[in-house]
């Protein structure tokens, strides 16, 4: 951290390709929270859902496969709806 994409949308959620490898954890969830950060293993992305996705049940955020779940946004996560596809995206992580 920090590192920088292009951002990609998939209905409410932002992902973005790292140059990272990672195994699944045995605790990897598919439904979370909105904001919450996860870590999308099959495509090598994070992924910061804030909303329905298209494989969604209702209003939950739902991530095409389970996910490693990293933390979660600081602050509203609803902001991400103003992210474009193909956007710089910067990500930092905060210690507090």
């Amino acid at each position: 951290m920090p590192c920088e994409a292009s951002a990609q949308i998939w209905g409410a959620e932002v992902y973005f390709e790292l140059r990272l490898a990672a195994a699944l954890e045995a605790d990897a969830e598919q439904v979370v929270e909105p904001g919450t950060v996860c870590f999308w293993v099959e495509g090598n992305a994070l992924a910061l859902p804030f909303g329905p996705t298209p494989v969604s049940r209702g209003d939950e955020c739902r991530l095409v496969t389970r996910c490693n779940v990293l933390g979660a946004i600081e602050g509203d996560p609803r902001r991400l709806g103003k992210v474009r596809q193909g956007a710089a995206i910067r990500v930092e992580l905060i210690l507090s």
